[in-house]
């Protein structure tokens, strides 16, 4: 999208919010205050130079904290002469990505996710166009709650915080999370038309990395965030302990497989690798709290090494999902190991909400044989055994067979497209199956013209994992409605909802997220890069 493109956006919303406050009899002060300070940061942002200085001026008049209420004859005195000077010509022009920064189709190697938690539609969707194009994924919340659950279920590499929300501020967000990023080493970097000394200065004394002022030069602020995830690169690769847990990290489980793996050809020391997986735990996060949850993974860690040998390795493996190396043991040996601290775990009780309750985990063992030409393969063992433990009805531990690898899958995800136009249908559908996704499950295809007959249909199953492609402007029935009656009997746990959307329906993208969907997509897109969006959240889905 070109920055002419949203120039008129920005003008496009501001005359749609100053007609629908026309037809009000009053509008309280906070929300003129926070329509001039998201216009501030957006304006500058996007070349509007006269609009960005106007609505600074004019903010100085308004408070966030006052009660009072304005009727449009006191309230248009400050705003309407805002309209005129879109009329007027804008000099400068954003700077392009620099050559060979944007990521082609297909592209591999490690992709960062940036998590972007700001209620001006129009900033975040033009930071999301510039930052995919230098080859990060973006997630977007337009409001603190969503945002929050994003941090904690998707845990992403770096977050762009606005101080300003709509349902509680920025600090009080930074305050929540502030500990958790810590612990995950997450850059926050606070981005915000808020210029006080005092804020700022708070921000840094509980832990913010960076305090962007808006508007952005957007020039410097690629070369910032190029720079941090740089410095993010190193922390990861000096540190080998996960600082939550007290387990290894990814790294050094990397570190362990090869130098095992070397072992065995060298020897033939046999060794076992159990991957290990706490049963329902996001929903002891969801019903519980993200705090409650870090102390059932500390627990875990903590019962692992008390019943370990010196010479096992135990590593957390990613989110609620650990590793178990176990040296000169075989598959047998290791299940005992695993079934004993099977048993010892669920000895804990966790309190919450005056509750009692226990936590289980699954596990899928797999032993090193001659046949293992590469680690990979070994993972993908012990990860197909894990998830015939959790099919099986969890707490349960499965050892990797040649039965297992010739059964079907162990997994049913299901991509739907609901879509009018018949040349994307065919297009996607056409796409996705030939597609291999990269983890082990079955992949179902189908398509709908209209959302009536997608919700009509015998679509779900409870023990099948679902992403919906949905259109946003359909006949009979619009994709807004069809996600409404979707979340209303499936909030997300097995559903995750893509919108795909037109360039224009920038209002469409703020109530899709609003309403729970998980990701929007921009027609036309290109397929390899909606595939790479679809196996991220099926990621999310599977692991």
């Amino acid at each position: 999208m070109t920055t002419r493109k949203y120039k008129e956006l920005v003008e496009q919303r501001t005359r749609q919010t100053l007609v629908k406050w026309s037809e009000l009899a009053e509008i309280e002060e906070k929300e003129i205050y926070r329509f001039l300070h998201n216009l501030k940061g957006t304006a500058g942002t996007v070349g509007l130079d006269k609009v960005e200085k106007f609505s600074g001026s004019t903010l100085l008049y308004f408070s966030e904290d006052n009660n009072r209420s304005f009727t449009e004859a006191e309230w248009g005195d400050y705003l309407y002469p805002l309209l005129e000077l879109f009329e007027e010509p804008e000099t400068g022009a954003l700077p392009s990505p620099e050559p060979g920064t944007i990521r082609q189709p297909g592209d591999k190697g490690q992709q960062y996710e940036i998590l972007i938690i700001d209620d001006d539609v129009e900033l975040v969707a033009y930071l999301r166009e510039v930052l995919e194009k230098q080859s990060y994924y973006v997630s977007v919340a337009l409001s603190a709650e969503r945002g929050l659950r994003l941090f904690y279920e998707n845990k992403p590499d770096l977050l762009l915080l606005d101080i300003v929300l709509p349902d509680q501020s920025g600090i009080d967000v930074l305050q929540q999370i502030i500990g958790k990023a810590k612990k995950e080493r997450i850059p926050i970097l606070i981005i915000s038309g808020e210029h006080s000394n005092g804020i700022r200065k708070y921000a840094y004394s509980l832990g913010v990395m960076d305090y962007i002022t808006k508007p952005l030069d957007m020039e410097l602020f690629t070369v910032l965030i190029k720079n941090r995830f740089e410095l993010k690169r190193e922390w990861q690769e000096s540190i080998i302990v996960d600082e939550l847990t007290g387990a290894f990290n990814r790294k050094y489980f990397n570190q362990t497989m090869k130098k095992l793996f070397s072992d065995f050809k060298r020897t033939e020391r046999t060794f076992t690798l159990a991957l290990m997986d706490l049963d329902y735990f996001k929903q002891v996060n969801d019903t519980y709290g993200h705090l409650l949850g870090d102390e059932v993974l500390q627990t875990f860690a903590k019962v692992v090494k008390q019943s370990i040998r010196m010479e096992d390795t135990f590593c957390r493996y990613g989110g609620e999902e650990f590793a178990l190396f176990m040296p000169n043991t075989d598959a047998l040996s290791a299940m005992l190991v695993i079934e004993r601290i099977q048993q010892n775990f669920a000895e804990n009780h966790f309190l919450a909400k005056k509750e009692n309750f226990k936590v289980t985990f699954s596990c899928g063992i797999s032993e090193i044989k001659d046949h293992h030409q590469n680690a990979d393969k070994l993972i993908e063992e012990a990860d197909k055994a894990l998830y015939t433990s959790k099919h099986a009805g969890r707490n349960q531990t499965t050892i990797y067979t040649e039965r297992l690898m010739n059964g079907k899958a162990l997994s049913v995800l299901n991509v739907i497209i609901v879509d009018d136009d018949a040349l994307i249908r065919r297009m996607v559908t056409n796409h996705f199956t030939s597609w291999e996704p990269g983890f082990s499950s079955e992949l179902r295809i189908k398509s709908y013209s209209k959302g009536p007959d997608f919700l009509q249909s015998d679509w779900y199953s409870p023990d099948e994992k679902f992403i919906i492609l949905l259109d946003g402007i359909m006949p009979e029935m619009d994709g807004l409605e069809v996600l409404e009656r979707i979340r209303a009997s499936h909030p997300g746990a097995n559903v995750l909802v893509i919108m795909l959307t037109g360039r224009n329906d920038q209002r469409d993208i703020i109530h899709a997220l609003q309403m729970g969907a998980d990701d929007y997509v921009i027609k036309p897109f290109h397929l390899p890069e909606l595939l790479a969006r679809i196996e991220r959240l099926a990621n999310r889905l599977l692991f």
